[in-house]
C-alpha cells in the first residue's frame, strides 16, 4: 500500500513552484486560482520573494500547499495518475493535513486558501510577538522530551508539538519556559537542543484563541469525506467523516502533531510507500520511524516523470 503525504511550515523557499509554473499549464492553473481565492499575487511573493515575507506564517501556508497542489494536479493532469487509484491513504503535517483533504476532495483549492490564510493569520495573532517560542530537541524522543517540557515548565505553558521521529521532537510555549527548556535539555538526555526561528508558538494551548477563530471558519465551510482516509495529526488514526474532520482541525491548532505514530500506524497496518508531494523534509522523517519503508520526494518536473514511470 501507498500514502501520499504533504509538507508543512519550513518548506516555503524563494522561487518555489517556479519551473512548475513555466513548464505546465495545470501548475499554472493551481497558481492563478490561489491567487484569486486570496486577492494577492501570492505566486509573485513565492517566485520572487522577498523571503521575509514568504515566511510570514499567512503566506507561507497556502504557498506551501499551493506548490503541492500544483504538483499533483500535473502528476494527474498530465501524467495520468489519479490519487484515488494510487494511494491508500493520505497525510500532512501540520498545515500539510489541509493539504491533504484538498488533494483528497475534501476541501476545494479556493477553500483551502483561504482557510490557511485565516489559520496563518489567527495563530499569528493569539500570541504577542515575543511571548511564545518553541525549540526543537534534538536526540530526544517522546518521553525525553515531556520530561524537559514538565522540568522546564515553572506553572507556564510548555508542552510537546510536534512528535516528528525518534530523534527530533518539537516544544512549544511561553517564550520563558522554552528557553529554560534548551538550557537543561542536555541534563535530561537530548543531544542538542534549540530555538526555532517562528513567529508564534504553534500546537500548544497558547493558541487557543486561534483554534477559536479556525472553528468559526469551519462552521460554513463544506467538507466531503475524502476519496481516501486521511491520517488525522491529533489522533494518528485514519477518518473520513466531514463532521469529525472538521473538528479534528480544529483540535489540531492547539494539539500535538503525532507524527512519528502516523508513520508508524500508516507502516504496520501495511503502507510501505510513502510520497512525499511538494517537499523534502517528512521523506526523512519517515525514514526514521520506518527504515524498511520506500520514500519518494516530489518536487519538479524530473520528479513527476520518475513518478509517474515508476507507478
Amino acid at each position: 500500500m501507498r500514502a501520499f503525504i504533504f509538507p508543512g511550515q519550513g518548506s516555503q523557499a524563494v522561487g518555489m513552484g517556479k519551473a512548475l509554473f513555466e513548464a505546465s499549464a495545470a501548475a499554472r492553473e493551481v497558481f492563478q486560482e490561489v491567487d484569486e481565492a486570496l486577492g494577492q499575487h501570492l505566486f509573485k511573493l513565492m517566485s520572487e520573494g522577498p523571503e521575509g515575507d514568504l515566511t510570514l506564517t499567512a503566506n507561507a501556508q497556502p504557498a506551501i500547499m499551493a506548490n503541492a497542489i500544483a504538483v499533483l494536479r500535473v502528476l494527474e493532469k498530465e501524467g495520468g495518475v489519479r490519487l484515488a487509484d494510487k494511494a491508500d491513504f493520505v497525510a500532512g503535517h501540520s498545515l500539510g493535513e489541509y493539504t491533504a483533504l484538498c488533494a483528497a476532495g475534501a476541501l476545494d483549492l479556493s477553500t483551502t486558501a483561504k482557510l490557511l490564510r485565516k489559520r496563518g493569520d489567527a495563530m499569528q495573532s493569539a500570541v504577542p510577538v515575543g511571548e511564545g517560542a518553541m525549540a526543537a530537541l534534538l536526540g530526544a524522543d517522546l518521553v525525553k522530551a515531556q520530561a524537559i517540557a514538565d522540568a522546564a515548565a515553572e506553572g507556564e505553558v510548555c508542552t510537546v508539538a510536534n512528535d516528528n521521529d525518534p530523534t527530533q521532537v518539537v516544544i512549544s510555549g511561553a517564550r520563558g519556559a522554552i528557553e529554560r527548556a534548551v538550557a537543561i535539555a542536555k541534563d535530561h538526555g537530548a543531544k542538542r537542543a534549540l530555538l526555532l526561528p517562528v513567529s508564534a508558538p504553534f500546537h500548544c494551548p497558547l493558541m487557543q484563541p486561534a483554534a477559536d477563530a479556525m472553528a468559526a471558519a469551519l462552521a460554513d465551510v463544506a467538507i466531503q469525506a475524502p476519496l481516501v482516509p486521511i491520517y488525522a495529526n491529533v489522533t494518528a488514526a485514519p477518518v473520513t467523516d466531514p463532521a469529525t474532520i472538521r473538528t479534528l482541525l480544529v483540535e489540531q491548532v492547539t494539539g500535538m502533531v503525532r507524527w512519528r505514530e502516523s508513520v508508524s500506524a500508516m507502516f504496520d497496518g501495511g503502507v510501505h510507500g510513502f510520497v512525499e508531494l511538494g517537499g523534502k523534509v517528512l521523506g526523512g522523517m519517515v525514514k526514521r520511524i520506518s527504515p524498511d519503508a520506500t520514500v519518494t520526494s516530489v518536487v519538479t518536473m524530473d520528479d513527476i516523470e520518475a513518478l509517474v514511470k515508476a507507478l
